[in-house]
């Protein structure tokens, strides 16, 4: 997919504003988006063969079988997330893994040593107390969620807030324990990390700190 039809498909002023995950073609269903750096990237931290098999085998299989489950649905992945409890357990597993993929794959930047924003830092310093304080306790969720999952820095009631959801749920759907808006997520499936970290999660959740795109997180922050 051309850059032209990935910003399209993502949503009108995606980088400037709030994450849209956005939308189905009336022919062909929900889309998976292409990368928007190259799959080698994110070396050394997160491995080429990793990004190809999580992006072109993983996330794809979620977009067939969503579009499988809903065929011709001209609902978007945020109005799925918001009524998912209405839904089969065929569209909770693959409409989550769909967006949740397509919001990391945002999360991600060749390192750049980029920090976050002004307004983002005082409101990490407020609720957390510093940067480093808010990477350890994200670590924690990180490290801690059982099985299969995702560690999240949402924003809940004006403030910073950092939770975990199991398998492809996340703080939109209206299920999860704890409901807010992601601006920052981490992906802690095996298949995320195992080609370069085998069972050694805790190197994968460091090492993903040098890759945050903190101009994305902090737009989701501001928008």
């Amino acid at each position: 997919m051309k850059r032209t039809q990935f910003l399209k498909f993502m949503g009108a002023g995606l980088l400037l504003s709030s994450f849209r995950s956005r939308q189905q073609n009336e022919n062909t269903g929900y889309i998976l988006p292409a990368l928007p750096y190259a799959f080698d990237a994110l070396e050394p931290h997160i491995d080429k063969l990793t990004m190809e098999i999580h992006h072109d085998r993983h996330h794809k299989a979620y977009v067939d079988n969503l579009n499988k489950a809903l065929p011709g649905s001209t609902k978007s992945l945020e109005e799925l997330m918001a009524s998912i409890s209405t839904q089969a357990v065929a569209v909770r597993n693959n409409g989550g893994g769909h967006w949740n993929h397509s919001f990391f794959w945002q999360l991600l930047a060749p390192a750049s040593g980029k920090q976050p924003s002004a307004a983002l830092l005082a409101q990490i310093q407020k609720d957390f107390g510093s940067l480093d304080n808010l990477k350890s306790e994200f670590n924690k969720a990180a490290t801690s969620r059982f099985g299969s999952g995702w560690a999240w820095l949402i924003v809940k009631d004006g403030k910073l807030t950092i939770c975990s959801t199991p398998n492809q749920d996340n703080p939109l759907m209206d299920i999860a324990e704890v409901k807010g808006k992601p601006i920052l997520a981490l992906d802690v499936w095996e298949h995320a990390y195992y080609l370069k970290y085998q069972n050694k999660r805790v190197d994968y959740i460091n090492a993903f700190w040098n890759v945050v795109n903190w101009d994305f997180v902090s737009q989701q922050f501001n928008s």
